[in-house]
């Protein structure tokens, strides 16, 4: 499941410049939530994306079908 995504410029090394819009979103309530609720570690993903010459930012793991649903109607 994709919990949050953002896009970035084209920078020198995203992963560093990643790292301030990761944790800012940890910070939030729903954030928060995902951290506490998933049941994996969650992964980032950052891939290029050519429509806006940068990368795209995803963060991405696993919840029980119980925690999806209350995370897509809470959150979503």
């Amino acid at each position: 499941m994709i919990f949050h995504s953002f896009v970035l410029s084209d920078v020198e090394d995203p992963e560093i410049y990643a790292a301030g819009p990761i944790l800012d979103w940890q910070n939030t309530e729903a954030g928060a939530w995902v951290m506490e609720n998933a049941i994996d570690k969650l992964k980032f993903n950052i891939m290029p994306d050519y429509n806006i010459l940068g990368y795209r930012v995803t963060i991405t793991g696993k919840l029980t079908p119980k925690a999806t649903t209350y995370f897509t109607l809470k959150f979503k």
